[in-house]
């Protein structure tokens, strides 16, 4: 989940626990008519201001504490909402028992139920088109091989539909008869997913499509009315190209829709009623990606955005009026409603953060409300059942425990720094209350995952734990990052640990101008690609880090090749070229080649059943720290794979994170 790490756009389209999460509670919200585009022309990134580090102030609050870590990590999750086929109630994933399991609510409001009961982790609620059943994927101790699994609809016996221990089943999509399920699969020794049917009555899977290549895989989308017809996305490994398919269900054969030529993304994200046109996301505009709709018979695009700002499309309306879609800028989310004739979008009006659609198709299944996601980062994720026609939206999930709601926490703020050779770079920077302007502060810089990811202004347990405790915070978007156009995602291609990471040290630089923190008290901590740029940090640049934790980081990427998950090898090649041909940039790139200047005391925190990042990779930091002499520590979670789902777990994260820190920033 995004409360953690931001993750790379292949583990998002498969993993739905990655998400934009949803949250602060608002009393109303409405709608802005726009007269023109939501986004114009000469928006984006190129108009960001530098931020003057002194102008950053800690505002004075007499009720600052430290938040309580158990009332952190007791406030709920909430994801992977699904309307029911008579719009009457809501499914969703919450760890409200500890667990990220099934539950449902009334659409109206009430008391949620719970709908499965389960120590593992549960996603991607579907329910039939009848409403009886409801599909979903479920994997074992964070292994990532993912089954597909039935419960009824108002409960009952949990029915494992695959039961295939070393094949990927994910991401069920019901056709509009209920006789058949579109799924996602991969065998674990596979390098690309493909696109599968499941028999509903006799629980056969067929492979539909067959790919050829190492580096792509595809995801189904929509089915037509008639069942004939599935849409599909093809996507390369990277994420830098993309088509979007009509595959024949009978024989298999496929249409290219958006045949072009070079990299470029083309993804749907719905189809419309009436069977004619695909919403659409691309970066054919510069390399930025905006949202159109495309004419399946002609293949002729209609754009409904031209922003440089990240733009996402999302769902048609039951009549196919309407559609929406999301506009990520500079790592905060606004969502639209737009007329499909006049292309004209409605703003929906709340507070700032991360807003944007749920509920799998967001229009309820009349038409009449919108399931709406918002979250900041001084509050958690909820979802609320938005009226169109009274424009009104009405709380429906309760994630946050009542002691949050009084508690201060000190918000997010964006700012903008120039890094070593210019580029501009934004960043989410925290700042705890009652600090004093005497360079004597500690500070923490927050690498994010991927590295094709992005931080947004999303709520985390875990920052707001640091922040709140007294740790000023900074999480630098680097090159690599998402959000700001192709050119900047690929910047950091075979340099990974090279300029990304002087973005990092130069948001350290950022942290001591402000005149607030003691450059001698700086740690940095992240996971996966943000455990790796940890690694990279206190190897690479030792003299800027007093200490750091890393999660579940890389440390070889020639070691990662051997035993991470196939499709992520062909993802790590895509970044750092041949191992073969390309051994320099593997070894100039991976923190074991200077794990022996490190400096800073390190702790390490790993799953065992990482499929991505695999337990040898922190096996070998610690050991080869200790026989350095070097002040390191490491635990490892027995049922946890790539982050820490159960709530135990993610306390004990935190609280050995804290202590180290404590330890070594403060001297405590």
């Amino acid at each position: 989940m995004l409360s953690e790490t931001s993750a790379l756009f292949l583990y998002i389209l498969h993993h739905p626990e990655v998400r934009m999460k949803v949250g602060k509670p608002f009393l109303c919200v409405w709608l802005l008519v726009c007269s023109c585009l939501p986004a114009l022309a000469g928006s984006g990134p190129d108009d960001r201001p530098i931020t003057d580090p002194q102008s950053i102030a800690s505002a004075m609050h007499a009720g600052a504490r430290p938040i309580p870590i158990d009332d952190l990590y007791y406030t709920r999750s909430v994801s992977s909402a699904a309307w029911s086929p008579d719009g009457k109630q809501v499914l969703f994933t919450t760890d409200m028992s500890g667990r990220q399991n099934l539950w449902k609510v009334n659409a109206g409001g009430g008391w949620p139920i719970q709908l499965t009961q389960s120590d593992d982790r549960q996603y991607s609620g579907a329910w039939s088109p009848d409403g009886n059943w409801i599909v979903f994927q479920q994997d074992k101790a964070g292994n990532e091989l993912w089954d597909l699994y039935a419960v009824p609809g108002n409960g009952g016996e949990v029915i494992n539909l695959t039961n295939t221990a070393d094949v990927r089943e994910e991401n069920p999509l019901w056709s509009r008869d209920g006789s058949t399920t579109a799924l996602s699969r991969k065998p674990k020794d596979g390098r690309v997913y493909n696109i599968a049917l499941l028999d509903w009555k006799t629980r056969k899977v067929r492979q539909l499509t067959n790919e050829a290549t190492t580096n792509h895989s595809w995801n189904a989308l929509a089915w037509s009315r008639d069942g004939a017809t599935l849409f599909a996305n093809r996507v390369e490994v990277a994420f830098t190209d993309a088509d979007v398919y009509a595959i024949d269900v009978a024989s298999g054969k496929s249409e290219n829709l958006t045949a072009h030529k070079g990299n470029i993304l083309y993804t749907a994200s719905s189809l419309s009623p009436d069977g004619t046109t695909l919403l659409v996301t691309s970066n054919e505009k510069g390399g930025y990606q905006n949202v159109a709709l495309l004419d399946i018979a002609t293949k002729k695009l209609s754009w409904a955005t031209d922003t440089k700002w990240e733009a996402n499309s999302g769902d048609f309306s039951p009549d196919g009026k309407w559609f929406t879609y999301v506009i990520n800028e500079d790592g905060r989310s606004d969502a639209y409603l737009a007329d499909r004739g006049s292309l004209r979008a409605e703003k929906i009006d709340v507070p700032g953060g991360l807003n944007t659609f749920s509920g799998n198709p967001a229009f309820s299944p009349g038409g009449d409300r919108l399931m709406v996601s918002h979250e900041s980062s001084v509050q958690p994720g909820d979802l609320w059942v938005y009226d169109i026609a009274h424009r009104h939206a009405t709380q429906l999930t309760f994630s946050a425990v009542a002691s949050l709601t009084i508690t201060p926490i000190a918000p997010a703020q964006i700012v903008h720094y120039k890094t070593f050779d210019g580029k501009t770079v934004s960043a989410l920077l925290w700042v705890p209350f009652n600090l004093k302007r005497d360079g004597t502060n500690p500070a923490l810089v927050l690498p994010h995952g991927g590295p094709t990811g992005q931080t947004v202004e999303y709520f985390s347990p875990r920052i707001a734990a640091l922040v709140s405790r007294g740790y000023i915070c900074i999480a630098p978007n680097v090159r690599g990052s998402t959000g700001y156009g192709m050119e900047f995602q690929k910047a950091n291609y075979q340099d990974l640990g090279g300029g990304d990471l002087q973005d990092e040290v130069y948001a350290a630089k950022f942290l001591e101008a402000t005149g607030y923190v003691n450059a001698k008290k700086i740690g940095i901590t992240g996971g996966s690609y943000g455990g790796y740029m940890t690694l990279m940090a206190v190897g690479k640049t030792p003299d800027t880090w007093a200490a750091g934790v890393e999660l579940f980081g890389i440390i070889n990427w020639l070691t990662m090749l051997q035993h991470e998950d196939p499709e992520l090898q062909e993802y790590e090649k895509s970044l750092l070229g041949d191992p073969e041909k390309d051994r320099k940039v593997y070894d100039a790139t991976s923190p074991i080649s200077f794990i022996h200047n490190v400096k800073a005391p390190l702790l390490v925190l790993q799953g065992e059943n990482d499929p991505r990042v695999p337990k040898e990779e922190a096996e070998q930091v610690v050991g080869l720290l200790k026989k350095d002499g070097k002040v390191v520590d490491a635990h490892y979670y027995s049922n946890e794979g790539h982050g820490f789902e159960k709530r135990e777990n993610q306390i004990d994260a935190i609280r050995r994170t804290v202590e180290w820190f404590d330890k070594y920033l403060r001297g405590q």
